[in-house]
């Protein structure tokens, strides 16, 4: 049975690589300290910084004693072409530099050597030194044939009636400074490697000492600490501004529970009084059943069940405008002016309306709007004689809404505090049909919602409420 020739699967995924071992890799580097990687990597790329360093220079060392050698060759066989030209060689050639000498003339005798040189045979053939001589540069030599135990460096030069001079140097000086450069680099580089990979350790340690500092900080903060901060450092460095950035991020935080437990808080005092007062009605009616006029426990009842409904109501709509962020349930075009006419029909003649020329168009929530509406004219009709004054009109880029009523108005002082929730004035708190102290909240809160801005002023007398909402 001849056998399957097709790749068995195991065989496929053993040549393409286990994916699995990669992905473990990575997770086993992800796990280490950050220490540990930023060490790591700075001495990876020191490592590799030092090494091409090391090779850089020993090349750049090669090829300056290298020219150094050609330069003097060449100015030795440059000094010999002049005697011989002259007519002026000596009979003895010496070489107090170490550099060896051979003169041939045109029959390629050699006519003039110096000691330690072969007089007999050239050390380049006439073949060699006719490439030498057009090459205009050294070339390397194995002088072991020559009885020379070295590698020369060789350059030949012509001079007149066919003469030419070789002039030769032995490398091995130039290799045995390459090769101590290399020794100590080989040996040094590593011990440079960890010297440097200690400092690093030490520096990044101390740079990471603050986050670590930042990290016990936060350890240490509890959701029942009055105080949650973080610590920050002195240096003024990247590290500083997170820091100051995680502060301001918890004291914003802070100041958000705070408002929070002070809207529970409120929440369950207002709550109080209309259940202790259901609560009465019915003892009272139960206890005395016969004497008792049901109708008006009934209404009673009603009446704090009522409260009731407007404060959930009132709790509800804020909920929902602290979990959109601060922004609008939905965002399309409004028509102003016709909202605010059919807003303000309901109330009759107890509210009076002054819309501008033209379309007052803007875009946001029109139940949202109108609900600031409803609010500020509400409030207003609670503290006044006379109807209230509604005007819509146009300024500049704005849509200005103002709602003026004739009653005692607000101290200056009082006129932004009463924009916080559950906040009530006395005169308001004597008022059986005075609100929860949220009406106001949720006008500022919807207003900002769509980028607007509200505030109260004097209207001599009376007070008036004026909203800017961006016109479209």
């Amino acid at each position: 049975m001849a056998a399957d020739p097709r790749p068995r699967p195991d065989t496929l995924e053993g040549r393409r690589g286990d994916p699995g071992e990669g992905r473990r890799t990575a997770g086993w580097w992800r796990r280490k300290s950050l220490r540990f990687r930023l060490t790591a990597v700075a001495s990876a790329v020191l490592g590799v910084a030092l090494a091409v360093s090391a090779y850089v220079m020993i090349g750049v060392l090669g090829a300056s004693l290298l020219a150094t050698i050609d330069d003097s060759i060449y100015q030795r066989a440059r000094d010999l072409v002049s005697l011989a030209d002259a007519e002026q060689l000596p009979d003895e050639l010496t070489s107090p530099d170490g550099i060896l000498v051979q003169v041939i003339d045109g029959a390629g005798r050699i006519t003039h050597a110096t000691s330690g040189t072969d007089r007999l045979v050239p050390l380049l053939n006439a073949g060699e030194r006719a490439v030498a001589i057009r090459g205009h540069q050294g070339r390397f030599l194995n002088g072991a044939p020559y009885g020379i135990p070295h590698i020369l460096r060789v350059r030949v030069l012509s001079a007149d009636q066919g003469r030419m001079v070789i002039a030769a140097r032995p490398f091995s000086e130039v290799q045995a400074s390459l090769t101590t450069t290399g020794h100590v680099l080989l040996v040094g580089t590593p011990l440079l490697l960890m010297l440097l990979a200690g400092a690093s350790w030490m520096i990044i340690g101390r740079t990471l000492r603050p986050i670590a500092a930042l990290r016990r900080g936060a350890e240490e903060i509890t959701d029942t600490a009055r105080s949650r901060r973080l610590p920050v450092p002195e240096a003024r460095d990247e590290v500083h501004s997170l820091a100051t950035t995680l502060n301001d991020m918890l004291a914003r935080l802070e100041k958000a529970d705070a408002r929070q437990r002070a809207l529970v808080s409120d929440a369950a005092h207002e709550l109080r009084s209309p259940l202790a007062s259901i609560r009465l009605q019915l003892e009272v009616a139960l206890g005395h059943p016969h004497g008792q006029d049901w109708r008006e426990t009934a209404e009673g009842v009603l009446e704090d069940t009522m409260r009731l409904a407007r404060l959930a109501e009132d709790l509800l709509a804020l909920a929902r405008l602290d979990e959109r962020g601060g922004a609008p349930r939905r965002r399309e075009p409004v028509e102003l002016d016709q909202l605010v006419s059919q807003t303000v029909e309901r109330y009759g003649e107890a509210v009076t309306v002054k819309i501008g020329d033209g379309p007052m168009v803007i875009t946001g929530d029109a139940l949202d709007l109108g609900r600031v509406l409803v609010n500020l004219a509400d409030n207003a009709l609670r503290h006044t004689n006379a109807p209230v004054v509604v005007e819509l009109r146009a300024e500049g880029a704005d849509a200005v809404l103002t709602v003026t009523d004739d009653g005692p108005g607000i101290p200056e002082p009082d006129r932004e505090r009463v924009f916080d929730r559950f906040t009530r004035l006395d005169s308001a708190r004597s008022r059986d049909d005075g609100g929860a102290g949220l009406g106001l909240a949720i006008v500022r809160e919807t207003v900002h919602a769509h980028g607007g801005a509200v505030h109260l002023e004097d209207a001599s007398p009376g007070l008036r409420a004026v909203v800017r909402l961006p016109l479209s």
